[in-house]
This record gives structure tokens, C-alpha cells and sequence, in this order.
């Protein structure tokens, strides 16, 4: 049986070209960055050209780019960074509802500090209102942070008209950009961002690696004190492989990003089509049309999404049931509830996110099962049997 991996919005495999790519500077090219001598020096040549080929990809210049250990770290980063360097500014940010716990988090953590934090609704769509956010800016507004593309269902935020208002009120502006970076196309100055997170393992690069965009002449506050690495901004030595295999990584998604995108919005559109026409009482989450190329979210009434994913699994087929950080927990996904999902349907929804192995035959294989597994558990099912009475 062929195992069908459907869950890239979780992690991506680490392309063979990657992994070769970061082959030498796990052995051979063992210098640290920050070293004077030749050992040091191939490093360092390593580092600024994976840099300088990054910012390329996305519009910036090399010394914006500051390497982390992921979005996560990225997200902290920017936000407790920046806020913190800006408190005698003012205390209140600004950010959405369905961003990712990174954001949320963090936002949370600095309210405890004294800041103020407005989150703004989304509609049944999960789109962000740049009117919305219009409207909330204040005099004691230092930033607004509002994801480029959700993780769980796919949709694509105003992002430059969010920008034009943030830049026309003077107020910084922040992207989560980690699920769309290198699927699709991005450039900091057309979106008009101050700050941008990205992720390498979500783009077929290693994982442990990320970055964080700083817009020249933004001031921030480290989040990591120690050396004097990355100009001062994040100290620590370096991940050499990391950001090799991140640079190739983006080089390879600039070969083939607009080629992918086509081909995984068709397979995506084949695979919510069937889903929707083949199961009664299912729905598509997030926006039909502004959505990312390889989501498909949907959930099916009066069943649970674990049940639905166990029995993919046995059918040899990798699905997920929300966010990767928060699968484990058996409360409802708060991006489901912030598009006004019933609890019940929330429950029972499942995120396929396709990658660039997914094909056509993959995609009918699940045709092919979903539907049995769907009104196999129903047929079991308390709430479909409330349902059926009610």
C-alpha cells in the first residue's frame, strides 16, 4: 500500500538537494561564522551567500535578513522585540484572531507586561477587514501583526491593504509569513511590511532554521543576548547546514514556485470538489477563492476529526485535524470558532494540505476512502443519529 502524506502545511521532507547541499557543512566545513581564519571565512561565505540569494527571493536587501531557529522564534522576536523598543511609544498592538499560537502567545505574554492588545474579528471566510483595522489604530498603537496565509484553513489576508493603512497611520506592521513563503509569490515592499517570520522546514528546507525581515532603520530589542552575531540582533552561533540548506531550499521553490502553485490549486480544487459532491452535510473552511494552493479544509458533520484521521491513517494516508502545535488537545480549534464554526462541526474537520509529491492518483485514492470512512463512523455515531431525529 502506497502511504499517501497529505500534511505538508505541518512539515515538508527535506528535499535531496537540500540535504546535499548541507552535506559539506556537517563535516568537512565545520568553521564557526564568527571566526577570523580560513575556517571561519568559508563559513561566513556560506552564510552571507544563503543570505543574499534569500532576500533576493523576496525583495529585501541581505542585511535585513536576520537567520532564528524558526517562525516561532521569529514571531517572538518581532513582536516582544519590538514592542519592548517601543514602550515609552506607546502600549497597544493589534493583531487577528485566527493567527498562530506563536503570535497569540506572545501577545498574551505582553499584556501581562502592561500592553494592550486588540484582536480583530474575521469573517465567515477568515479574512481580516482592513477597515477593521483602520478603526482600531489609536495614538497608543505600536504594531500590528496580521498572518500572510492561515495554517489551518488556507486563507490569504489583505496583507498590502493592511500594510498601506499601518503605513499610513505610522504604525509598524508585522506578517506571520510561514505558510506561504516559497508557495507563493512575496515581496516585502509590494506587501509593505516592516517585519516578516518564515520557516524553512515548511518549504522543503531543513527544520531548527528560520528568519526573521527587518525593514532598515527598525529598532528592536534582541530576544537573545550573548555575541554579537547577526549585527547585533540575535546572538548566537550560527547554524551553518541550516541556513545552507535554507538557501537552497529558496533557490529551489524560485525554480518552480509558479509551476507548483497551478498544479496543486488544480489538485486542490479536485480534491474539495469530489469531497463536497461525494459527502452529505460537509463544508469548505476558510475563503473558496483566496485561499493557499495546497489547502483543503472541510468538515464533516456528526463525526469526530480523530476518528476521521485514525482511519485515513490505516488506509495509509496523512492527514491532520488542525495545527500540528495543537493536535493533542481536545479543545475545539480557535480559528474554526473565530469564523463562527459550531463546536460540533469544528470537532469533525479535517485539514489536507498537498505537497509537491501529491498527484492525481493520490487525490482519487482519497476520493476513493473518504467517503466509506465518513458514513462507516456516522453509522456509529450518537450525533448522527441526534441528527437523523431531530
Amino acid at each position: 500500500m502506497k502511504r499517501i502524506y497529505l500534511d505538508h502545511a505541518a512539515t515538508t521532507p527535506t528535499a535531496p538537494e537540500v540535504a546535499q547541499a548541507m552535506l559539506p557543512y556537517l563535516s568537512g566545513v565545520y568553521g564557526n561564522a564568527s571566526s577570523l581564519h580560513s575556517f571561519g571565512l568559508e563559513a561566513r561565505t556560506a552564510v552571507e551567500e544563503a543570505r543574499a540569494r534569500i532576500a533576493s527571493f523576496m525583495g529585501a536587501k541581505p542585511e535585513e535578513i536576520v537567520f532564528t531557529s524558526g517562525g516561532t522564534e521569529s514571531d517572538n522576536f518581532i513582536i516582544k522585540g519590538f514592542a519592548l523598543s517601543r514602550r515609552n511609544k506607546g502600549n497597544h498592538i493589534i493583531t487577528s484572531s485566527i493567527e498562530h499560537h506563536a503570535v497569540l502567545e506572545t501577545c498574551k505574554f505582553l499584556q501581562g507586561q502592561g500592553f494592550s492588545v486588540t484582536y480583530l474579528p474575521v469573517d465567515e471566510n477568515g479574512l481580516v477587514n482592513p477597515d477593521d483595522v483602520k478603526k482600531a489604530i489609536t495614538a497608543e498603537t505600536i504594531l500590528i501583526s496580521v498572518m500572510h496565509g492561515n495554517n489551518e484553513i488556507g486563507t490569504i489576508e489583505p496583507i498590502a491593504e493592511i500594510g498601506a493603512v499601518a503605513r499610513e497611520h505610522g504604525v509598524a506592521f508585522h506578517s506571520d509569513a510561514v505558510q506561504t513563503f516559497g508557495h507563493i509569490p512575496i515581496d516585502v515592499n509590494d506587501l509593505q511590511v516592516d517585519f516578516l517570520s518564515v520557516s524553512a522546514h515548511k518549504l522543503y528546507g531543513p527544520k531548527g532554521i528560520g528568519l526573521t525581515y527587518v525593514r532598515n532603520g527598525m529598532k528592536i530589542i534582541p530576544l537573545l543576548h550573548g555575541g554579537d552575531q547577526e549585527r547585533r540582533r540575535r546572538a548566537s552561533t550560527l547554524n551553518i547546514p541550516g541556513i545552507v540548506g535554507f538557501g537552497r531550499a529558496v533557490e529551489l521553490a524560485g525554480s518552480d514556485m509558479r509551476a507548483e502553485l497551478s498544479r496543486q490549486s488544480v489538485l486542490r480544487d479536485r480534491l474539495a470538489s469530489g469531497l463536497l459532491s461525494a459527502v452529505e452535510d460537509s463544508r469548505l473552511n476558510g475563503h473558496p477563492i483566496r485561499r493557499l494552493p495546497n489547502n483543503v479544509n472541510i468538515s464533516f458533520a456528526f463525526v469526530e476529526g480523530e476518528g476521521l484521521l485514525l482511519n485515513l491513517d490505516m488506509e495509509g494516508i496523512a492527514v491532520s485535524t488542525g495545527s500540528a502545535c495543537t493536535s493533542s488537545s481536545l479543545e475545539p480549534s480557535h480559528v474554526l470558532a473565530a469564523i463562527g464554526l459550531p463546536v460540533e462541526l469544528a470537532h469533525g474537520s479535517l485539514r489536507f494540505s498537498l505537497g509537491r509529491d501529491t498527484t492525481q492518483q493520490d487525490i482519487e485514492r482519497v476520493l476513493q476512502v473518504m467517503p466509506g470512512i465518513v458514513y462507516r463512523l456516522r453509522a456509529m455515531s450518537p450525533l448522527a443519529r441526534k441528527g437523523a431525529t431531530a
